[in-house]
């Protein structure tokens, strides 16, 4: 089955960096979109970034502090996060779907279990 495997979570003061990994694997088709979201403690689950699969095309919440990457093989991707502040601190999910504007605008077909994000201020 399909699983999405996140990593890099963890406690960060404001101002440093993380960086967030995720690997896909048993996707029974190619030229999926990448991507991620967050929840916050009490709020929704919302869209962060997501890479098309030649890692060409990006699509984010808010450009600035965060930059999404697609690794090799294709089945990777990457979450930068620099300059953290307290209000990023949440829960950060792998997403996957067909295609980038799928996994922006739609709910997406596979998850991640989900790895936790604290910024301390």
């Amino acid at each position: 089955q399909v699983q999405l495997v996140e990593s890099g979570g963890g406690l960060v003061q404001a101002g440093g960096s993380l960086r967030l990994s995720c690997a896909a694997s048993g996707v029974p088709f190619s030229g999926y979109a990448l991507g991620w979201f967050r929840q916050a403690p009490g709020k929704e689950r919302h869209f962060v970034a997501a890479i098309s699969w030649s890692g060409t095309t990006t699509s984010y919440e808010e450009k600035g502090r965060f930059t999404i990457s697609r690794g090799s093989p294709r089945n990777t991707v990457y979450l930068q996060m620099d300059n953290l502040k307290p209000e990023d601190t949440a829960v950060y999910y792998c997403a996957l779907h067909d295609n980038i504007g799928m996994l922006a605008t739609t709910p997406p077909k596979y998850w991640g279990q989900g790895t936790q994000v604290t910024v301390s201020s």
